[in-house]
């Protein structure tokens, strides 16, 4: 069985993204989607939606609804302060994880 090193460590840190996006400024969903899906961090706006019910379940992102000039009310989210610590706590350890993976997995030096 051939497992997908890539996708494995998309789903490690795509909330962590999703945290990353929403720390600058409010999003809508499809906002957000658009943006991991540039990325190449989802697939699809499909695989948004429990993540983002799972952050707020966390209480790491609350929603609040905004007027569209093109259509309907806009469910945005937004990071709270428990979201801020938590992204916080990842970067703190992201930096340090990345230069250990990094050199361990680095090309052979010969």
């Amino acid at each position: 069985m051939t497992v997908d090193v890539g996708s494995q460590m998309r789903k490690g840190v795509v909330e962590y993204c999703v945290l990353g996006l929403l720390g600058r400024e409010p999003m809508y969903g499809w906002q957000l989607a658009d943006a991991l899906t540039q990325a190449g961090l989802i697939a699809s706006i499909g695989t948004l939606y429990p993540l983002l019910g799972r952050l707020r379940d966390n209480g790491w992102v609350s929603t609040f609804d905004r007027p569209s000039d093109s259509g309907p009310v806009r469910k945005y989210y937004e990071l709270t302060d428990a979201g801020a610590a938590r992204l916080a706590q990842f970067r703190a350890q992201w930096i340090p994880f990345t230069r250990v993976v990094s050199e361990m997995v680095g090309e052979a030096r010969a």
